[in-house]
């Protein structure tokens, strides 16, 4: 059994390791299509940031994805590994045909699916799921309207300057922006993998250290799984999903630097909003929102409403397909082992 809780750890590693490929897209697109840096050194930047979030915003979304998905007197390690299994399987997928999911929502769609299956509805937290679903629809709303709020009040402040000059400041503007997204980035995506494992851990039928993970408080998140799992994240955002980023960076719209800051902000502001509330949002619903409001401001036709489209449609696939194999997943496991 104990190897089995170090197996699901590795593999929840992995995931937050695909995490931060697929997510790459979301932190560096914006610097890399106004060519503030090359993608290299704006991976570089972004995984940086990403870890020292660890240092920053606590753990609320961890908390809520321990305790807010499933009950955690259902959990067994055997679910933990299903769930993983539906959320890997559909980011491999998205991120091999260059689609932005949100990798966050198909691990809660894969958590919600072995749970369903091992012990029906009852077995869910409907009140975190709910609030999850809502904000599906809510954070790239969000995200659009501050942004093109942000990109309309640019204008109006620096509309009547140097076209280069305002490019040139906004080049620098952009490492800030860009920095701050992906503290968000790294304090709500990684905190999502921490709670699984924290909730693993906490559920476990196997005795362990103490530093491992102490039995008697109450739920909490170990200090080793936090520095495992933002080192994951900024690793994997480091490999980047080059797909990814082309779809982000180039394809939904093109973007000046003035352009790439406001949606960097838009996002920033409200990832880190969301993070100290405990709410686990998508970071590239609330990016690519942030980026199409940007675009809208200089016309409609400016945002490339065909991959939009194709976008959201892979954001509404995201937790039924990932619930539908990791419960899936969770019904072949069970037949070998209780």
């Amino acid at each position: 059994m104990l190897t089995l809780v170090v197996l699901t750890i590795v593999l929840a590693l992995l995931f937050d390791f695909l995490n931060g490929m697929n997510d790459a897209a979301n932190s560096i697109a914006t610097i890399v299509s106004t060519r503030v840096l090359s993608p290299r050194l704006a991976v570089a930047w972004a995984a940086f940031f990403n870890f020292a979030a660890a240092f920053t915003f606590g753990v609320h979304v961890a908390n809520t994805i321990g305790k807010g998905i499933v009950h955690p007197q259902v959990v067994t390690e055997v679910m933990i590994l299903s769930a993983l299994a539906g959320a890997i399987a559909w980011t491999w997928v998205c991120t091999k045909f260059g689609l932005p999911i949100s990798v966050s929502h198909s691990l809660i769609g894969g958590l919600a699916g072995a749970g369903l299956v091992k012990g029906g509805i009852g077995a869910l937290v409907l009140g975190g799921i709910g609030k999850v679903v809502l904000f599906i629809f809510l954070s790239p709303i969000f995200g659009l309207v501050i942004g093109w709020f942000l990109m309309i009040a640019m204008h109006w402040l620096f509309g009547r300057m140097n076209v280069r000059k305002v490019d040139r400041g906004f080049r620098y503007g952009q490492l800030f922006s860009s920095a701050a997204f992906s503290l968000g980035h790294g304090s709500n995506d990684a905190q999502k993998t921490m709670g699984i494992i924290a909730i693993l851990l906490a559920s476990s039928s196997v005795e362990l250290p103490s530093w491992v993970y102490d039995a008697g408080r109450d739920f909490y998140i170990p200090t080793w799984v936090i520095l495992a799992a933002y080192s994951s994240i900024a690793l994997g955002t480091l490999a980047g999903g080059w797909k990814v980023i082309h779809t982000m960076g180039v394809r939904l719209t093109h973007l000046k630097p003035i352009g790439g800051f406001c949606a960097e902000t838009a996002g920033a502001t409200l990832l880190v909003g969301t993070a100290i509330a405990g709410i686990p949002v998508s970071t590239t619903h609330t990016i690519a929102g942030a980026v199409m409001g940007v675009g809208a401001t200089r016309r409609l036709s400016a945002v490339r409403w065909g991959i939009a489209g194709k976008i959201v449609w892979a954001w509404i696939l995201t937790i039924p397909v990932s619930a539908a194999v990791g419960g899936l997943c969770y019904l072949v496991a069970s037949q070998f082992r209780p």
